[in-house]
């Protein structure tokens, strides 16, 4: 039987074998429950769709369904599993779902038929509507039969489940049950409904600090061969966790030896290693290093280096032990004598990971931890008591030893533990999106992307991949709307390289390479001082918009002003617009602002005067004749006045210039 720790208990049911789950399955079936648990009152099925039911019953025991007067049959498979389907049906209801097998029916009321919808992302997603632009009046408001909800209990897992980890209930939307519902989800499915008047069931499965990685399935991920080493752990780890551990150390530490500035002997969680000058005493309580009072730490994101040491008896040592450390913010990585012990992402839960027997030895023993930090504060959290090592016999050593620590520099980011909830590779997929089945929906909602803005190019491939990845599970065409991420951070002085606008723009060349994909733009309802913007109100018409445009085929403009070309003038250059509606203006000043020329090389870029006239905007600046590439919104936190007469703006972009014995045409 497994140990639970933190890490575990964060993974819920992660390692539980299929043997077991077939168990677990077929005893629903003699306590009444035939249908998977997305089958229950109030659900919404989607309409226009052959409708796909699946569930448990015994093994070779004929399911018999009933609704709305269709009917159909299926038979248990040897592991229990059962699926079917019922024929396509227009919007309407309520009705009865009814499932029998044998002696046992399952009866599912007030089920309607419409259009469903997953909204998945991280944080700006998972944003509740209490935390929202005017939340009380919009709670108190909160009042519609015929739009429902249901939210994924957020659980990572090494491997894909066939069950929630928690259970799961559709609810109408009302005061008390649309407060902690995603804001963004919940505006859209209320906007949409003003032009498409069916029932919408809405699926919100969202972690905040989510990577994309973690939401893609692992073959999908395997596919990309870009996470080989990774994926090969992971299978290790979800049946021997200890030689998983261990064969992480060993990919880890051969990233930090192949970093760029890389020193040959600097291997700080060797038991052997001398720390040199340039390590420090922390203070005793530890806590956010922001908060020492050292200047270079002040507002430093990156990583830093801990390293103590605490002496053992031979009695202590031979027994069985766990090392317990206080949370780190936000990811850790934590040697003992040398040796990978474990690895946790998130900030909100201390650390326990069992060491191996064995690993412990009489007299001075090494405890090393890396932490990561990528938002606001860092570090190991106080007390210091909470640093400890938890023998067998119930004994306690407090490592009470002064941590020393070191800054490191640069900005490299090392690679994420993959069975990470948040962080790892298909963790989530594993645990919030295989448990949803090939349950039907109309289309699929997708706001992500803050947390890998360090990888802005490779993006444009992972997003492609989850598109074609969550398609193969609920339907090839199954519409993708994207969003993209809104403006953060003060707006820079002078043109400068982005990460958050490089990722915008592989949002942007998704969306645009594929019919059954939208972009809602918001780079102007951002907040500069907050990642999570609260007027999710306007961020939901923008979405329903997109969705009026690809899902249901209106002849309206997605999303405001697109760039289609751009050429060279003999004093500038004229980039051309299509998808505004009336004639492209600048707000607040004599043209729009936001555009750049730049050249070939990296800080090549210089601000341009602009002029809007039409559907164009002509630019001029010094050595235009010079430029390669014309950006526009291009930073972390821009400042771009380009809109069209209805009052949309124009996203972030970058386009190519045609040579002389080119076309034009977009990068």
């Amino acid at each position: 039987m497994l140990t639970c720790t933190p890490r575990i208990r964060n993974l819920s049911r992660a390692l539980l074998g299929a043997a077991a789950l077939s168990a677990a399955f077929i005893a629903n079936a003699a306590d009444g429950t035939l249908l998977h648990t997305m089958f229950q009152d109030h659900a919404v099925l989607q309409r226009e769709q052959p409708i796909r039911v699946f569930g448990r019953a015994n093994a070779g025991e004929q399911v018999k369904l009933s609704f709305a007067g269709k009917r159909a049959t299926a038979r248990a498979d040897g592991d229990g599993n059962w699926s079917t389907t019922l024929p396509a049906m227009k919007a309407g209801g309520p009705y009865t779902l009814v499932a029998t097998a044998g002696s046992t029916t399952q009866n599912v009321a007030d089920v309607m038929v419409g259009d469903v919808w997953l909204c998945s992302g991280q944080s700006n997603m998972e944003l509740q509507v209490w935390r929202a632009l005017d939340a009380r009046a919009e709670i108190a408001g909160a009042n519609n039969d015929r739009i429902r909800l249901l939210t994924v209990p957020q659980n990572g897992a090494v491997t894909p489940q066939a069950t929630f980890a928690t259970p799961v209930k559709w609810t109408t939307t009302t005061p008390d049950t649309i407060r902690d519902f995603s804001a963004a989800c919940y505006y859209f499915a209320r906007e949409l409904q003003k032009t498409v008047d069916v029932p919408m069931g809405l699926v919100n499965a969202a972690w905040g600090g989510s990577r994309i990685q973690a939401w893609t399935s692992g073959d999908a991920l395997r596919a990309t061969k870009l996470y080989d080493a990774e994926l090969d752990v992971l299978a290790q780890y979800a049946n021997d966790e200890a030689g998983g551990l261990a064969s992480w150390g060993d990919v880890w530490a051969r990233w930090w030896n192949a970093r760029a500035d890389a020193k040959p002997g600097d291997e700080p969680w060797r038991r052997d290693f001398t720390p040199g000058k340039d390590w420090r005493t922390a203070p005793r309580e530890l806590g956010a290093w922001e908060r020492w009072g050292v200047p270079e730490l002040a507002a430093f994101d990156g990583m830093l280096w801990y390293r103590t040491t605490v002496k053992l008896t031979a009695q202590q040592a031979a027994q069985g032990a766990t090392l317990a450390l206080a949370p780190a913010d936000e990811v850790d990585m934590t040697w003992v004598n040398g040796v990978a012990v474990g690895s946790t992402y998130g900030a909100g839960s201390g650390r326990e990971y069992a060491l191996p027997s064995g690993l412990l030895k009489e007299g001075e023993n090494v405890v090393v931890v890396n932490v990561l930090d990528t938002y606001r504060e860092g570090g190991l959290s106080g007390p210091a008591s909470a640093n400890a090592l938890r023998f067998k016999d119930g004994s306690t050593v407090v490592l009470s030893n002064p941590w020393k620590y070191r800054k490191v520099d640069g900005n490299d980011t090392p690679p994420r533990a993959p069975w990470q909830t948040a962080a790892g590779l298909s963790t989530l997929y594993n645990g919030m999106i295989a448990p949803l089945g090939r349950y039907n929906v109309r289309g699929m909602l997708w706001y992500q992307g803050e947390s890998n803005t360090f990888e802005g190019a490779r993006y444009r491939d992972l997003l492609r991949t989850l598109r074609e990845d969550w398609r193969s599970r609920f339907g090839a065409k199954t519409p993708l709307l994207i969003v993209q991420l809104a403006n953060y951070g003060m707006p820079k002085a002078q043109p400068a390289e982005s990460g958050w606008a490089e990722l915008r723009e592989s949002q942007r060349q998704v969306a645009n390479d594929d019919a059954n994909s939208g972009l809602a733009v918001a780079i102007d309802i951002g907040d500069h001082y907050d990642i999570h913007p609260s007027n999710k109100q306007e961020l939901g018409r923008r979405l329903a918009r997109v969705a009026r445009h690809v899902v249901y085929g209106e002849a309206l403009p997605p999303s405001g002003p697109v760039p289609r070309s751009a050429r060279r003038v003999a004093d500038g250059v004229v980039v051309t617009f299509a998808d505004n509606t009336g004639e492209l203006v600048g707000i607040g000043a004599n043209g729009p602002i936001g555009f750049e020329l730049c050249g070939a090389q990296k800080d090549s870029c210089r601000y341009a005067d602009a002029k809007a006239s039409g559907n164009t905007v002509t630019l001029r600046a010094p050595n235009a004749h010079e430029a390669t590439r014309v950006r526009y919104c291009w930073a972390d936190g821009p400042t771009c006045t380009l809109f069209d007469g209805a009052n949309l703006p124009a996203g972030p972009f970058e386009l190519a210039l045609p040579t002389a014995s080119t076309d034009d045409h977009a990068r």
